[in-house]
């Protein structure tokens, strides 16, 4: 899991944990299936039991053993199987994988989710042309979700370069459906596989198919910038934003291309286009800031105070937001005081210390947030907000001592709260007191056992920060049942099989978490793998890649310690291997 996500909960992986989550029957949480109705018939009890626990302890190994010991006692149970099928693949046991299969497809003959798993696993083992075969089949299935489980097959593949090569074979062929949805589909799949040759071919096919559709010269516009021909994709763009002012979802389109491409300013442009309600404000705000575009902040400011008499309690909020984004903190203060009953005035007592905070009146500050603590009156939850904030605001003063008593308060008054342990385990991991970070998030999985978050935090930490790595692949595994394509918890995955010495495993992972999510974390990892793996030329791309997405990042920084590696990184040649063979030297702890 990607180190800045451990620190500032600002992103995917770390995100607030939320409301308690409540998987259900383990049976049900092995997967990704779902399946409508439980195993039938006299099940062999004894495995099934072992199954379950195993998946429930992170064993996934043993899980695949135990639930293919009980499809094979129990005839004709497909669903088993099919469970038996998943889990194997999961744990990357694929001749366990192999024999479940043979025994799903015996008993759900024909059926399009033991094809796509069939070309799935075909895909991971490298039979390309099985895979292709059995994909081609589900895409001109008349069943209209044939195509759904061809693209999962593909999504679901361990290796860009094998899907990439086996996408671009499909696209070839005229295997994809004539349907602008499909084609979509596997465009965005296409874009992020890293391989811009197999973007520019399908974006080409989209083009031919499909000419006068808006949304495929957006798509058109992607991978034009993803090969670095700007100029060119911005003129696409150009051309588009005519229809946008009448089609709001074209418009929102428009809007994300620009955000990809590093223009928020043209796209909160393309927001203010047609009509405006106050979540589109609120969007061409925070696009506004990104963009540190000051004159357009202060446009769009006075626009919404000619109407700031009217009591609108959402429309007084972004008024104060507004006031915090140009600096103007007191007058901040005032749109929020002004924010009448209701909802919003939970968030807006929360503003009003931030902004006093700004304005340097941190005991005002304080004090706005114990008020809100106290008050009893208050929605529970705005109250724990409180608290979460005032640990936040000590954190920024660099008090990590008052940070941990404000949440050590917050958990007196609200006992095991998931937000308030999750927050702690952070400020202890910051403050590198790591058996308390330990400690913490062991607590949050008494009271809430499936909370994907805190399994994959602790797995990755422990993974990071300790040498206790067969323990952290446990319970990143556990978190990996549940979401096997959060591109957090494939990260978390790849670096604890990388500081097991299982680089090339590692490598595909990395490589998978990648193409879900371009984060600065996942791209050091994956460049600290190929530089340990002597792939010299392409680490340097990562890393380059990672700090032009957050040049403070910490683990950046860390990384390029690690490896004895200047921290404006390795110029080019530098430190190479004169026989470009693979570093021998296992990662640091």
């Amino acid at each position: 899991m990607p180190e800045s996500m451990l620190s500032s909960r600002a992103t995917v992986r770390h995100a607030a944990p939320g409301t308690p989550r409540r998987l259900g029957r383990r049976l049900a949480l092995c997967l990704l299936l779902a399946p409508a109705a439980a195993p039938a018939g006299d099940i062999p009890l004894e495995p099934l039991l072992a199954a379950e626990f195993a998946l429930q302890s992170g064993q996934l190994a043993d899980a695949a053993r135990w639930y293919l010991e009980a499809a094979e006692a129990e005839a004709g149970d497909a669903v088993l199987a099919e469970r038996a099928t998943r889990v194997a693949m999961l744990a990357n046991e694929d001749a366990r994988a192999r024999r479940a299969l043979r025994l799903w497809r015996k008993r759900a003959p024909g059926a399009l989710a033991v094809r796509g798993a069939d070309a799935a696993l075909a895909l991971r083992e490298g039979r390309l042309s099985y895979a292709r075969r059995e994909l081609r089949t589900l895409l001109r299935s008349p069943d209209p979700r044939g195509w759904q489980y061809a693209y999962s097959a593909l999504r679901s593949g361990r290796d860009p370069e094998r899907v990439a090569r086996v996408l671009g074979d499909l696209v070839e062929a005229g295997a994809i459906p004539d349907r602008l949805p499909v084609w979509q589909a596997f465009g965005r799949l296409a874009l992020r596989l890293d391989d811009p040759g197999l973007a520019e071919r399908f974006v080409e096919a989209v083009v031919r198919r499909f000419p006068e559709e808006p949304g495929v010269a957006i798509m058109r516009a992607g991978q034009l910038h993803q090969a670095g021909r700007t100029g060119e994709a911005r003129a696409l763009l150009a051309q588009v934003e005519p229809r946008a002012a009448a089609e709001p979802e074209l418009r929102a389109m428009l809007a994300m291309t620009y955000e990809a491409m590093r223009a928020p300013g043209d796209a909160a442009r393309v927001m203010a286009m047609g009509p405006q309600d106050t979540r589109s404000y609120e969007l061409r705000a925070s696009l506004l800031a990104r963009a540190e575009d000051t004159a357009g902040l202060e446009a769009l400011y006075r626009e919404l105070g000619e109407d700031g008499a009217h009591p609108d309690p959402a429309r007084r909020l972004l008024l104060g937001r507004l006031a915090e984004f140009l600096k103007r903190p007191a007058e901040a203060v005032e749109w929020y005081r002004g924010v009448p009953g209701g909802p919003e005035r939970n968030e807006a007592r929360i503003r009003i210390a931030v902004a006093l905070h700004e304005l340097g009146r941190r005991t005002e500050a304080y004090a706005e947030a114990r008020a809100l603590q106290d008050d009893a009156a208050a929605d529970p939850m705005a109250r724990r907000n409180a608290y979460l904030l005032e640990a936040e605001l000590r954190q920024r003063e660099g008090d990590g001592a008052g940070e941990v008593e404000a949440l050590g308060r917050g958990l007196a008054a609200f006992p095991d709260d998931v937000e308030l342990l999750y927050a702690r385990a952070l400020a202890w991991e910051r403050q590198d007191r790591i058996d308390r970070a330990e400690a913490d998030l062991r607590r949050l999985l008494v009271v809430d056992p499936e909370n994907v978050a805190a399994l994959n935090a602790l797995g990755y930490t422990l993974a990071d920060r300790t040498e206790r790595y067969q323990e952290a692949l446990e319970l990143i595994d556990r978190a990996r049942v549940a979401e096997p394509d959060n591109a957090a918890i494939v990260d978390s995955h790849g670096w604890v099989l990388y500081r097991l010495g299982r680089h090339q495993e590692a490598l595909v992972e990395l490589r998978r978490a990648w193409g879900l999510l371009k984060d600065p974390e996942i791209g050091v990892h994956l460049g600290e793998v190929l530089w340990v793996l002597g792939r010299r030329d392409e680490a340097r791309r990562y890393f380059e890649e990672a700090r032009q997405l957050d040049p403070d990042n910490r683990a950046l920084r860390r990384a390029l310690e690690r490896l004895g590696l200047p921290p404006d990184g390795p110029a080019p040649g530098a430190g190479d291997d004169p026989a470009g063979a693979p570093a021998a030297t296992e990662p640091a702890p």
